[in-house]
């Protein structure tokens, strides 16, 4: 069976048709101003006209505050909210209760102890965990995702995470089929791994991973 994939931080209909044509299950915007990827609300609601029912608008923020989240869901565009900043257990399931859809919370990791604590912290109150990497400490143009960096695979080996999980962090059209294999991954997440520059998609990379997701 395909693996399932989520191609994040779309900004173009070129783009998410891409995506959509080439099997992606989830498409992600990015809510985040200092992100190459950022796109205001107004604009994902228009490439959301562009998805079927099938496949899942994410919308990814970063510590957001209520009001943001209000204006993002007044429209109705997104079925998924990606967390993908330091919010607490007790923030996630507050958002949760706000936007009444369902919550994937990311956690970055770089040793098997950083997964059980992720788990041990969000599990209870996240529908769906996304394991990350850590950035580079000395990177300046470091950002909560999609930094192009992978972290040790072998860490999520035989993990028991009591709720679905996507891999994430660095993956690429060439390296996806290795990192399912050593985690067992039944879902991934790209970004940076299709880009032709920082946040520029390029559509012949998305069609490249989601025909390698396809064929494991």
């Amino acid at each position: 069976m395909a693996v399932v994939t989520k191609i994040c931080g779309l900004s173009t209909a070129e783009t998410v048709r891409a995506a959509v044509d080439g099997g992606a299950r989830y498409v992600g915007f990015v809510s985040y101003p200092p992100s190459p990827r950022h796109i205001p609300f107004h604009e994902a609601e228009k490439l959301a006209e562009l998805v079927p029912p099938h496949v899942l608008c994410v919308g990814l923020f970063v510590d957001p505050d209520d009001d943001l989240l209000g204006e993002w869901l007044e429209g109705g565009a997104l079925d998924m909210l990606q967390l993908h900043g330091t919010e607490s257990a007790a923030r996630v399931a507050r958002i949760r209760k706000i936007a009444a859809l369902p919550i994937m919370k990311a956690v970055r990791v770089a040793t098997r102890d950083d997964v059980q604590q992720a788990i041990a912290t969000y599990a209870a109150v996240a529908d769906r965990l996304m394991f990350d990497a850590v950035p580079l400490p000395d990177d300046p143009n470091a950002l909560p995702g999609g930094n192009g960096v992978p972290f040790d695979w072998r860490i999520l080996h035989g993990v028991d995470v009591p709720k679905p999980w996507m891999l994430s962090g660095g993956l690429t059209p060439e390296n996806v089929a290795a990192a399912v294999r050593a985690t067992g991954a039944h879902a991934v997440d790209v970004s940076s791994g299709v880009e032709s520059s920082r946040g520029v998609k390029s559509v012949e990379r998305i069609r490249a991973f989601l025909a390698e997701t396809a064929r494991l």
